[in-house]
């Protein structure tokens, strides 16, 4: 296979604005998750092919190419294979040296339609002994289509997810193909955080599905392993709550982040017009949505609710675009904690869409500063960005129908 390698432009910006065209539930006003409008695909951009210097201090290679709406990623722990999941389906086994994949069998039937589909990846903590892979993933019953995290044993050998099974659906079913969520991850306790997303519904104010507890809907779930609830959820003891719901107001949470250091959930979601958000998770407490809000209503300068600082009952986020300043729509981010570039271990890294840059970000306690973003010459929608754990170089994938995985590391 040929791989082009190209340079990444590191422009260093501030508060980027005048975004167009952009998304519904990715802070945007089409009620569809394709490309803007206008906007090439990867197989109609020629990407510059000059070489790496200096002045960027990265190489940006592409290590696989024709993908389809590649949405999440996740290295075995020795490197020898990235995990992808394309939204329509299929799970691949990426070779990320020679650019191979093979479409591993035993992934279960997803309901492909709208923002839904096949969606993130993550192993177990003890995945070498046990082979554990987890997916999310949209599915249809009665009622419409919800969110399922489920898991199955990585079988290399066969090319196969072997007993696969559901562990949790997230309730209730509803008739939207819209805002499932949907990332998934492992704490360093190794509880399970899965991200649900508020299914578009619009009637703004306290009975909103995200300010309700007794639904799965606007919240981060926390799990064990095997899907069933932890006793020390916030409302294990709510009769009228679900047992599983670990934060709430959260409109449509596309990515979620372990702190290195401090163990910390962090979290990314959208706004609807701007509004997008950078929370650290804490169980139990109300993350606004839609009653507290940085948003605007679509095609609007109206506020969808108060300032979060208006409310003493709800927890702002420690890094937010406002109504006004054209947003960014955060998906997938990781923390950097490898060795390629040690300058930015600690530093968290943002997946944006219709911004079409992978976000830089330095962090020290709750102060989130953004520096220079990296491809932001690209003109592709960011999905999803990962670390190797055995190089430390990052990897990023780009949501279009024909895309390419691109792998990040120091410049030569």
């Amino acid at each position: 296979m040929s791989r082009r390698r190209l340079l990444a432009a590191v422009a260093v910006s501030g508060s980027v604005t005048g975004c167009t065209g952009l998304l519904e539930g990715e802070s945007g006003a089409t009620p569809s998750d394709g490309p803007p409008s206008g906007t090439p695909t990867a197989t109609e951009r020629a990407p510059p092919m000059d070489s790496p210097d200096a002045a960027t201090g990265v190489t940006v290679t592409e290590v696989s190419t024709g993908l389809s709406n590649p949405w999440g990623l996740a290295f075995l722990p020795d490197e020898s294979g990235l995990l992808v999941t394309e939204q329509a389906g299929q799970l691949l086994l990426t070779d990320v040296e020679s650019g191979d994949r093979t479409a591993l069998s035993g992934v279960p039937t997803v309901h492909a339609r709208g923002q839904g589909g096949l969606l993130d990846v993550t192993l177990h903590p003890n995945f070498d002994s046990n082979r554990l892979v987890y997916l999310t993933y949209s599915v249809a019953g009665e009622g419409g289509s919800t969110t399922r995290v489920g898991r199955g044993r990585l079988e290399r050998d066969r090319s196969r997810l072997v007993d696969f099974e559901p562990v949790y659906t997230a309730r209730p079913f509803v008739e939207s193909n819209g805002h499932y969520g949907s990332r998934v991850v492992f704490d360093t306790e190794g509880y399970l955080y899965v991200s649900v997303g508020d299914r578009q519904f619009k009637n703004f104010g306290p009975d909103h599905v995200a300010q309700s507890l007794d639904d799965d809907l606007g919240s981060v779930l926390r799990l064990k392993d095997d899907g069933s609830v932890p006793d020390s959820n916030p409302f294990v003891d709510d009769p009228d709550a679900s047992d599983a719901v670990f934060t709430y107001g959260n409109r449509n949470p596309q990515g979620l982040a372990i702190h290195p250091e401090t163990g910390a959930v962090w979290e990314t979601e959208y706004g609807e017009r701007d509004g997008d958000e950078i929370n650290i998770l804490e169980g139990g407490e109300n993350y606004g949505w839609p009653v507290a809000d940085n948003s605007c209503r679509y095609g609007t300068d109206d506020p969808v609710g108060v300032s979060h600082g208006e409310r003493a009952d709800v927890v702002a986020p420690v890094y937010g675009w406002a109504c006004g300043s054209g947003g960014f729509p955060p998906s997938g981010t990781t923390f950097y904690d490898g060795n390629a570039f040690p300058e930015w271990r600690g530093d968290l890294f943002v997946a944006g869409l219709a911004k079409q840059y992978l976000a830089h970000f330095t962090v020290d306690g709750r102060e989130v500063t953004e520096v220079a973003p990296l491809l932001a010459d690209s003109g592709q929608r960011i999905r999803d960005v990962t670390v190797s754990p055995a190089s430390g170089h990052l990897y990023a994938a780009v949501d279009a129908d024909s895309a390419p995985i691109y792998r990040i590391e120091p410049g030569e």
